[in-house]
Formats: C-alpha cells, sequence, structure tokens
C-alpha cells in the first residue's frame, strides 16, 4: 500500500462548489500533511496503536478538517469550509 488523501463524508460534495484556488491549497496541506504521516508511521499496516487525533488546517480562504487512518495508510479530509475571504 501507499499513502493517499481523499475527500470523505460531505466534504467530497462541498468541494464541487468551492474555489479552485482554495481546493489547491487544501490539496497543497494534505499532501504535506501526508508526508509528515508517511514519514512518522513508516509500517502502516502493521500499526496496533489507536489512529492519531485529527485536525483543522487554516488555509487561504478557509479551512478544512483531516482524519489520518495509519493502517489504511489515508488521510482523510472529513470537512471542508470555504470562507471566502
Amino acid at each position: 500500500m501507499s499513502w493517499k488523501w481523499e475527500y470523505a463524508f460531505g466534504a467530497e460534495e462541498a468541494a464541487r462548489t468551492a474555489p479552485a484556488a482554495f481546493l489547491a491549497d487544501v490539496a497543497r496541506k494534505a499532501e504535506e500533511l501526508l508526508r509528515a504521516a508517511e514519514t512518522l508511521y513508516l509500517h502502516g499496516p502493521a500499526h496496533r496503536q489507536p489512529d492519531p487525533k485529527g485536525g483543522e488546517v487554516i488555509v487561504p480562504g478557509g479551512m478544512f478538517r483531516y482524519q489520518i487512518i495509519v493502517r489504511s495508510e489515508r488521510l482523510y479530509v472529513v470537512q471542508i469550509t470555504y470562507l471566502g475571504f
């Protein structure tokens, strides 16, 4: 397996209406978080501890919430909020 990120739940629906520049910022930050998780959890499928607590990231124009599932080697963007500033 290899680490990947994707939208989950309602975030995928919200991403359809958000501006492309905002989504590019979300993708860039999600990739950064993904590289950090990949480095921290080298043997993801063998991970037996609880998954780390998710978090929130502020990007220009809004924010997003994410959750890392180590054994699946996935970072899920579970909510995006575009504020338009």
